[in-house]
């Protein structure tokens, strides 16, 4: 029997946009220095944060092994963190002092975790739901107070950038990214209202917290919340999530999985040389 087709964007759909967009983000943020980039390469890449967010959420939702994905998506996280340890301590950075901050799979790693929590506590498993989501939550001051013991200062940074990602040390995304991440979740069986709660909570941390901060610089206009200021055209993703249809698509997971990772470091590979040529 033929299977019916529904109308609209599956998964992979998505994630190909969202994968395409942050090659354009990044081809800006690796080239910026050479002033050749045009800037709307990273406007349109602000929407590639929220589909892949959006994308992780369901995927997550729907694996038949979470432990597994949860596992993949760490590895990825904790090879990337401990490299951006390397940029931090003075190795391989650019001429000009530049390195990547592309650490999206840590953000992805506490959401999967707090994800797991909502759904221990929505089966009535209060002490594991509320355990795993506390540990995220209270990681970052535990670090802190270890970081007191100077013998521990220096390992636990370490850990926290890397193998056992806080929070408060995320390079890419953020808070605020994070808890639109438990929006999505949350209301994921309620997709109109799902989709208008993540829009409003964008657009509030995004347009009116940016715009308020940015206002007190000398010269603002509100039009430079078009040029300059234009982080919170990301709530525009939340066009392409209500075209999703619900259903997966033809996969090709370990694309999406190794290539972030791997055109990170090409394109920083490729600015390094492009900075020694023209330095």
């Amino acid at each position: 029997m033929l299977q019916n087709k529904r109308a609209g964007l599956t998964g992979t759909d998505l994630k190909t946009i969202a994968l395409v967009l942050m090659v354009l983000d990044h081809i800006h943020y690796m080239f910026e220095f050479t002033g050749a980039v045009p800037v709307w390469f990273t406007m349109a890449g602000r929407l590639s944060a929220p589909l892949f967010l959006f994308c992780t959420a369901e995927g997550f939702a729907h694996t038949h092994d979470r432990k597994r994905y949860l596992l993949r998506i760490w590895g990825i996280s904790s090879a990337m963190g401990l490299i951006e340890v390397l940029f931090m301590l003075g190795y391989f950075r650019r001429a000009d002092g530049f390195w990547p901050r592309n650490g999206i799979f840590a953000d992805f790693v506490l959401l999967c975790l707090v994800w797991q929590g909502i759904d221990w506590l929505r089966q009535h498993r209060c002490v594991r739901g509320i355990a795993v989501i506390a540990a995220v939550v209270l990681w970052p001051f535990a670090a802190s107070l270890l970081c007191t013991v100077p013998a521990l200062s220096k390992p636990v940074a370490v850990l926290c950038q890397s193998l056992i990602p806080a929070w408060s040390n995320l390079t890419d995304g953020g808070v605020y990214y994070l808890i639109g991440g438990v929006i999505l979740y949350l209301l994921r069986d309620h997709r109109p209202r799902q989709l208008a709660c993540w829009a409003v909570w964008t657009f509030a941390t995004e347009l009116v917290l940016t715009g308020w901060l940015a206002s007190g610089t000398p010269g603002f206009t509100f039009s430079m919340m078009f040029t300059d200021y234009f982080e919170w055209f990301s709530v525009f993703a939340v066009l392409l999530m209500a075209a999703y249809n619900g259903r997966r698509g033809a996969g090709h997971k370990q694309l999406f999985y190794w290539f972030y990772p791997a055109h990170v470091y090409l394109l920083y590979a490729a600015s390094c040389a492009v900075c020694r040529w023209m330095g």
